[in-house]
């Protein structure tokens, strides 16, 4: 009876350590890098939880500057899944170091123009540059309204103007970018005299702008739409060029979890991913999704590569004192 017993004790702890492994084995898990803001990551992140809840999500979210600098150091063992939300800059530095892996989501919606010729990175949204501009003030002031960036050199705006610096941004890299490719250095020049502050941060100018601090911030769609959203005196303005960013994901070669890192891909580049973003963002990859005119919007095409380092060396011995 006792062995019975015994029997039956030691096949039961079997069982359960039988099933413990077995849970293990299938347990899934995600781990995502990412420069996104807050609250898109708590909405992409809750929504793909809710269609796959079996699978367990980690996500590390750092500037993208870190972030690019983390996954080509980890190369030899990588420890992450998919980077996403990274603009198209840091994604071609990846795609050129060799740790992103060529991965098109099947059926996506998403608009040629959003992607990587090669397959290793897909395009979500489309961040447009545009000008915060304080309406009250400009009359205050008897300013004109600025129409095109060209008009931002006029000298009846000296000590109007704020913008984050290219070297502590990307929403200044990508202004200045742009600026560069389509006037050259001269215009650079000239648009520093009528600077007030480089800030550090993409999203202060227009709120400088949106308190009436300045009377025109540099910054991008969705930070100008919330000053105007806010009630403040502010317009969007977007010129007769859109200097641009686009932000998107892209697999990571050898991930260690490969099938769920497909599955997050082909869900964030489908129509039900590109919903949840459509809130937050200014211009979406599927067309039809984000909350800018597009039928206002020009996105410049650079005309030439851009070595950014080499870009903010120059600025910062230019024009940081």
């Amino acid at each position: 009876m006792t062995t019975t017993f015994g029997s039956r004790r030691l096949a039961a702890i079997a069982a359960i350590a039988a099933f413990t492994l077995a849970s293990t084995a299938d347990a899934r898990e995600l781990i995502l890098y990412t420069a996104s803001n807050p609250k898109i990551e708590v909405d992409i992140m809750a929504a793909f939880q809710k269609k796959y809840p079996d699978i367990k999500l980690k996500n590390i979210n750092q500037s993208t500057g870190p972030i690019v600098q983390r996954i080509i150091a980890e190369k030899a063992n990588p420890q992450a899944d998919v980077a996403w939300m990274l603009n198209d800059i840091a994604l071609e530095q990846l795609k050129q170091a060799g740790v992103l892996e060529p991965h098109q989501p099947k059926d996506s919606p998403v608009a040629k123009e959003f992607r990587d010729p090669d397959g290793f990175y897909m395009g979500h949204n489309a961040t447009v540059m545009a000008m915060a501009v304080n309406t009250k003030l400009l009359k205050e002031k008897n300013l004109p309204m600025p129409v095109t960036w060209e008009d931002l050199i006029k000298p009846v705006y000296k000590g109007q103007i704020t913008v984050a610096s290219p070297t502590k941004s990307g929403t200044g890299l990508s202004i200045f970018a742009t600026m560069l490719d389509a006037f050259g250095w001269n215009f650079i020049d000239n648009l520093h005299q009528n600077i007030f502050q480089y800030g550090t941060s993409g999203s202060t100018p227009a709120r400088q702008a949106g308190t009436g601090e300045v009377a025109i911030g540099l910054s991008y769609d969705i930070a100008v739409l919330q000053q105007k959203d806010a009630g403040l005196p502010v317009d969007m303005v977007i010129g007769r060029i859109s200097p641009n960013v686009i932000e998107g994901a892209g697999l990571i070669a050898k991930a260690p979890n490969p099938k769920e890192a497909k599955l997050f891909m082909d869900w964030l580049f489908s129509a039900e991913g590109a919903k949840v973003f459509a809130p937050h963002i200014g211009i979406g990859a599927v067309p039809g999704t984000g909350i800018v005119d597009v039928s206002k919007v020009h996105l410049w095409k650079m005309r030439r590569p851009l070595d950014s380092d080499d870009f903010k060396r120059q600025w910062a011995a230019k024009y940081e004192k």
